[in-house]
């Protein structure tokens, strides 16, 4: 059976009799983060406000964050915003990709990308409680990517970087791994079975110049270096 909430750091989800069981202890999880964990690291913060925020991001997983547009959303201002990411990632909810820099004469987006950790979080937060409904759901492709890019980075070496690339014309790469010893790697994920890298991933490596270029995807195609 697959499993809507697949996630990548609680084995208890995976194992649950049923989808109803799953989605249940996953809501549960981000209630108790949210009522009692949460005030525990920082100053009291309304669990309906961090709730809000929090199923912002899952709506915009992976998305570029734009602090003034979420204040704007929620009433508050962009600095709270960034207080409030920056605590959900220290506590390992949030991750928020860096932009990967190197010497070029183009335009490079500086904000940071930001994803909810895990996937099976992602889909709670969002209400999807079956794989079907994930599949027909607009957030299916960033949801893979950020379970992807979780995976990856965790099986990376100690003092490996993570970041990604995209500069202001669309080129993009969307994970660089910079591994000690090996150089940097560019990655390009794509959910579907047989997605081949596009235009904009090969210009993105031209402009890196990495040492190896790998695409990850649903399917079991394999494409030359």
């Amino acid at each position: 059976m697959r499993r809507c909430g697949c996630a990548a750091g609680f084995r208890i989800v995976t194992l649950a009799k049923n989808d109803r069981h799953s989605f249940a202890w996953r809501k549960d999880f981000v209630r108790t983060y949210l009522e009692r964990e949460i005030p525990l690291f920082g100053p009291r913060i309304a669990s309906e406000t961090l709730d809000g925020l929090w199923t912002m991001i899952a709506h915009n997983q992976g998305g570029l964050l734009n602090a003034a547009n979420l204040a704007a959303a929620m009433m508050v201002s962009a600095q709270t915003i960034t207080r409030y990411i920056e605590l959900l990632a220290h506590l390992l909810l949030v991750r928020q990709l860096k932009p990967f820099h190197r010497n070029t004469r183009k335009r490079i987006v500086k904000s940071p990308k930001v994803y909810i950790r895990d996937s099976g979080i992602v889909h709670a937060l969002l209400g999807i409680t079956d794989y079907n409904t994930l599949a027909g759901h607009p957030v299916v492709g960033t949801s893979w990517e950020g379970f992807v890019v979780e995976n990856l980075i965790a099986a990376s070496p100690d003092l490996t970087n993570a970041g990604f690339y995209r500069t202001s014309a669309g080129a993009e790469i969307d994970l660089v791994l910079e591994i000690p010893g090996h150089g940097v790697w560019a990655i390009d994920i794509k959910r579907g079975l047989s997605t081949k890298p596009e235009k904009g991933f090969h210009i993105a490596c031209d402009d890196v110049k990495p040492a190896r270029r790998l695409a990850v995807n649903g399917g079991t195609d394999r494409y030359p270096d």
